[in-house]
């Protein structure tokens, strides 16, 4: 106990720290968002990776998913690699860093804003990403809190309160250069941490070989495939479908999210944007493949109950897994990566939702003269809030983690997916059409909500979906945007800025 103690001080001192040191650099409402647009290759891919994959993927995500798909689960994390990352950072971060600097736009939202001539498509996509950031947000704390009451016999309230308040310590403080600079540190954290969880997992049964037999004889008890015999060594798992969806969600989620894009908005040029695209995709082959592995072996150390499902529920699988075959010194590593995990994408989601109601809201709407000193002290006032809901919200729901998480990015990506993607490649996506792309992935996501007729991962899967092909549909027919505007908005890929965009995705060709 007093290594574990001693382990979450340093790494308490060192973000509190990290956080009063760079509150020096904080000058502007550009500096608190953006870092100045200054953020390099390593610092970025790791923020982007750290603010991916939480204590909701590491505790929630894997052992539900693990537990109900086995080994296939480890499709998930090649999703995440490969869509998520590769594919994000090639197709998406030149391109955005370039509009988003070309347009003058710090948040998801202003961008809809500028790009479309719209103040109400800009007040929609606020009022969207603040009410569906918060139960992603809330859904970290119950990741987090899980292993923190299972190592340390904490009363799982008092760890969410205590997680809450080091969250706004450091983000209030620094804003986003604080949260790159303890991204980095975490994202090492949570790389030593995976590898040594696996090399455990497997030798708590035997090593590699006899784990895999050992699971190879666990019958599918629950699902259409109910019976069956090796399946969850099989390619596929016994729930395609299901998987599918999840793969789908997890993968393509963000390229909507608010606060994965914002990434793109800070990095200083198309050379870090090449290197930090290996980065971020070798980054999370190690941490989400690695995680979701690990989540397959469940079974092996938790009993199921009579309906086929864990004992401790899905999102204890993880905590008591770890809890019974790892010594005190290794589970207080254990527990500092999931805070690492966590309280990076913790303050992503705060900087994103506390900066567009700064931004978007109030000096959209309410004070449009606000100044930048002003505007800060809503800003830091708003992240204190988010912070707030999302705390009460994790303390009195009963969903489960990945079902918080689900309805988040369901609605979010749902929303915000098409007319972000569009907006950045096609001159023909109009008014209508991003309208229709917010009305269809919040109405899905919360149709299912009430219904119940998919699994929310696979709910949140459709109504990206739904958005890809209805956003297109509508806006070819309906009126065009004014040719100024879409040429005004696309001239920054004209002479110099065309040539860079070209240069950057043949880089990344060959990196690929």
């Amino acid at each position: 106990m007093v290594v574990k103690i001693l382990l979450l001080a340093v790494f308490f001192t060192v973000t509190t720290v990290i956080g009063l040191i760079s509150r020096k650099k904080v000058m502007s409402v550009n500096d608190f968002v953006l870092g100045g647009r200054n953020i390099g290759a390593w610092l970025g891919a790791f923020s982007y990776g750290t603010a991916y994959f939480s204590a909701v993927v590491f505790v929630g995500y894997a052992g539900q998913f693990g537990w109900s798909y086995g080994v296939a689960a480890v499709w998930i994390g090649l999703g995440n690699a490969f869509v998520g990352s590769l594919m994000a950072w090639a197709l998406l971060g030149n391109r955005t860093r370039t509009m988003t600097k070309h347009l003058d736009t710090a948040t998801m939202p202003e961008f809809f804003e500028k790009r479309y001539g719209s103040k109400a498509i800009k007040l929609a996509a606020a009022i969207i990403m603040f009410v569906f950031l918060i139960p992603y947000s809330a859904s970290v704390y119950k990741g987090l809190s899980g292993i923190f009451t299972k190592a340390f016999n904490i009363d799982f309230g008092w760890c969410v309160v205590g997680m809450a308040v080091l969250t706004a310590i450091y983000v209030v403080l620094g804003g986003y250069i604080a949260s790159s600079i303890n991204d980095f540190i975490q994202g090492i954290i949570m790389l030593f941490g995976i590898v040594a969880v696996i090399v455990s997992v497997l030798n708590g049964k035997g090593g590699f070989a006899e784990s895999m037999t050992l699971l190879s004889q666990q019958e599918v008890t629950s699902g259409a495939n109910a019976g069956m015999n090796g399946g969850y060594v099989s390619f596929f798992g016994p729930e395609p479908f299901g998987l599918l969806g999840v793969v789908i969600l997890t993968s393509l989620g963000p390229w909507g999210l608010p606060h994965m894009i914002h990434k793109f908005y800070s990095i200083r040029d198309a050379k870090e944007i090449r290197k930090g695209t290996v980065i971020s995709t070798l980054f999370a082959l190690i941490i989400a493949g690695g995680s979701y592995f690990m989540g397959a072996f469940g079974r092996l150390y938790v009993e199921s109950d009579a309906n086929g499902m864990p004992v401790t529920g899905s999102d204890g699988v993880v905590p008591a897994m770890l809890s019974s075959i790892l010594p005190d010194i290794l589970l207080g590593v254990i527990v500092v990566l999931v805070l690492s995990a966590s309280m990076s994408t913790l303050s992503s989601l705060v900087i994103s939702s506390s900066s567009t109601f700064a931004i978007d809201f109030v000096k959209g709407f309410l004070y449009k003269k606000i100044d930048d000193k002003k505007q800060m002290l809503v800003i830091r006032i708003m992240s204190a809030f988010f912070i707030l809901v999302s705390v009460l919200i994790a303390l009195f729901s009963n969903e489960l983690i990945s079902g918080l998480m689900s309805i988040s990015w369901g609605a979010l990506a749902g929303a915000f997916l098409a007319p972000f993607l569009y907006g950045l490649f096609w001159k023909g996506i109009t008014r209508a059409g991003v309208w229709a792309g917010f009305i269809t992935g919040v109405a899905v996501t919360v149709a299912n909500i009430f219904t119940q007729t998919f699994i929310a991962p696979v709910a949140g899967a459709l109504a990206m979906l739904a958005s890809l092909i209805v956003v297109p549909v509508v806006s070819l027919v309906t009126p065009k945007l004014e040719k100024e505007r879409i040429d005004k908005c696309f001239e920054c890929f004209n002479g110099n800025m065309g040539e860079e965009e070209s240069e950057y995705l043949k880089g990344v060709s060959v990196a690929s």
